[in-house]
């Protein structure tokens, strides 16, 4: 809903400012909101989520940067319709097989918060 007026499938970077999701030592209020709905306090989300986060919601795509020097990573992608392969950011070893062999890590520490349903 908070997206309805911003979602453009046929032109996916258009709105795209509007749509990035920012943690920067503050709590983005849409996150915030979020973690009030299912009954997390902006304390406890400070301690499960990077001091400095950014998320970007597009169509077909949403990727993730922890950190300013960060690498920009996906976190999910689908195809678009009409049998278009999804925008690949490079084609080099995925974020997270970086993170695991050491060449790229978050500038600091942080716990990680699964959610399941």
């Amino acid at each position: 809903e908070h997206y309805k007026h911003h979602w453009f499938p046929l032109v996916p970077s258009k709105g795209s400012g509007y749509r990035c999701i920012r943690i920067n030592h503050k709590m983005d209020p849409l996150i915030g909101k979020a973690a009030g709905m299912i009954g997390l306090s902006h304390e406890r989300l400070f301690q499960l989520l990077p001091s400095e986060l950014t998320l970007w919601v597009d169509p077909f795509e949403v990727s993730y940067r922890i950190g300013e020097d960060g690498s920009i990573c996906v976190l999910y992608e689908s195809p678009q319709p009409g049998g278009k392969a999804a925008k690949q950011l490079e084609s080099r070893t995925s974020c997270k097989e970086e993170w695991r062999i050491g060449r790229s890590s978050p500038s600091k520490s942080f716990n990680m918060m699964t959610v399941s349903s």
